[in-house]
């Protein structure tokens, strides 16, 4: 199973981005997906996540920013970032728990992360 991350770039604050992370390969079914971030010296934080039902859960810090999505048809998700700040500003990388096969349990994959850099 592989994620791909893309969207990043530079953009200045109180800009809007949209991030899209596919997932590819053997995969039977993606439970939860999520956008984490991380700044160097920082843990990685969640940013947002969904489950296989759509339902979202936020980060206090991006509540009323972001908007997570999903298209469970291509196994792609997605993130509206919105009135970005320059403290929004890092790395972000995208996760999704995947079955490969039914009788298999569960397990994390991580895409390779994009840049965000929130900058006048």
């Amino acid at each position: 199973v592989q994620l791909q991350a893309s969207g990043g770039g530079l953009v200045q604050p109180g800009g809007s981005l949209r991030l899209s992370c596919a997932a590819s390969g053997k995969i039977f079914s993606i439970k939860n997906m999520g956008w984490y971030r991380q700044v160097p010296g920082n843990q990685r934080e969640l940013v947002a996540s969904s489950s296989s039902g759509g339902s979202a859960n936020y980060a206090d810090f991006v509540k009323g920013r972001f908007t997570i999505s999903r298209d469970n048809t291509k196994n792609t998700m997605y993130l509206q970032m919105d009135s970005l700040k320059p403290e929004d500003t890092a790395v972000y990388y995208c996760s999704a728990t995947v079955k490969v096969t039914a009788l298999r349990n569960p397990a994390d994959y991580w895409g390779q992360g994009t840049q965000v850099t929130v900058s006048s």
